[in-house]
């Protein structure tokens, strides 16, 4: 487990062990609510999971994947937009039909919205993560209606071409998008995907390792004032990787260990407009004595992406809480997305100045 230590800044530091112990309390530590997007009574598909979730000029916009269970063929992709400070009623607006005879289940939607140009949703479709291959579909009004979607297409070094494997691409200075992305066959191991015509064509950074240290995937990337990345990676090793560049994405560090547990389930991070660092993950190890595996979803906080701080835990019971995604609102705010039992979505609202 990782060793916590205190914020320099703070006047009134959390005590990691009473983090940890028990779910934060709203109104309390920045939490301002927590509420599922859709109820749990007639819920249209039994199973949902991997929440993405996206700021645009219109409000915000949340997606998933959901069906009869993971990786069944009847899996799509469900979107719900939050207006008149409730979400609508979710509505399937992909699925992985190929023809009378053959669908395939989609996978792990990721929304990213340019600073210009449409709404961006990027989807896989497949039988399996070691065989599908990345889908986008774009909408004009703020997720109400959808563009036919397109095939990303293959690339030499890591076959079919998926966009951002789960986490938000970033937005660089001259416009081009840098998706964080990995894949499942041959090792996990994460790669990069930058697109400088919104999803036309596309340049394939890496793999930046050959996945034997570490089966690594689903990265996040962070930013730093002096023009370094980092990414916080998903790993079957029991903690979660990190890689570091500092040539604009280019070229990137061997993943190595940091000291926060990681149970094999996603994670995702953002840099908060303040500088500070922001990682949403499950701090538990895989397999052991309540809580274990992903009973328990908490949020940390870093300076430099090296020392990090508890400030919430999200859950903390016997059930599944996984897979967030996390964005910062235009007006400061912070929202979370995430499986809760597999059964709905939840979304969370944190005041950054609090934590």
């Amino acid at each position: 487990m990782v060793t916590w230590t205190c914020s320099a800044t703070s006047t009134a530091a959390p005590d990691p062990a009473a983090v940890l112990a028990a779910p934060t309390k709203i109104g309390t530590s920045g939490l301002v609510s927590s509420n599922f997007i859709y109820p749990l009574e007639g819920r249209q598909t039994p199973e949902c999971h991997a929440s993405t979730i996206v700021s645009t000029p219109t409000g915000l916009v949340a997606a998933w994947f959901g069906g009869k269970h993971e990786k069944n063929p009847d899996v799509g992709i469900w979107v719900s937009r939050f207006e008149d400070d409730q979400w609508t009623r979710p509505s399937e607006v992909v699925n992985g039909v190929q023809s009378d005879q053959l669908r395939h289940p989609c996978w792990n939607p990721v929304l990213f919205q340019p600073a210009t140009g449409p709404l961006l949703l990027f989807y896989k479709v497949g039988p399996t993560p070691s065989t599908w291959w990345g889908m986008l579909v774009t909408s004009n009004d703020g997720g109400k209606s959808w563009n036919k979607p397109t095939k990303l297409g293959k690339d030499s070094a890591i076959g079919h071409i998926v966009g951002p494997v789960k986490n938000k691409p970033i937005e660089l200075s001259d416009g081009s998008i840098l998706c964080p992305s990995s894949s499942e066959h041959n090792n996990w191991r994460v790669h990069f995907e930058l697109t400088k015509d919104q999803g036309k064509t596309w340049e394939i950074i890496g793999p930046i390792h050959d996945g034997k240290k570490f089966n690594a995937i689903q990265p996040s990337i962070l930013t730093y004032k002096n023009g370094s990345m980092q990414v916080m990676c998903r790993t079957q090793e029991g903690v979660i990787a990190q890689s570091w560049s500092s040539d604009g994405g280019q070229t990137w560090t061997q993943p190595a260990a940091t000291h926060l547990p990681n149970p094999n389930s996603g994670t995702d991070a953002i840099t908060l407009a303040d500088g500070r660092q922001l990682l949403v993950y499950n701090h538990t190890i895989r397999r052991g004595e309540f809580p274990a595996g992903r009973n328990m979803l908490n949020v940390a906080i870093s300076k430099d992406g090296k020392t990090w701080h508890p400030v919430l835990t999200l859950e903390r019971d016997k059930g599944e809480y996984s897979y967030p995604a996390v964005i910062q609102a235009a007006d400061g705010t912070v929202h979370v997305a995430y499986t809760w039992r597999r059964q709905t979505v939840k979304h969370v609202i944190i005041n950054p100045k609090k934590i």
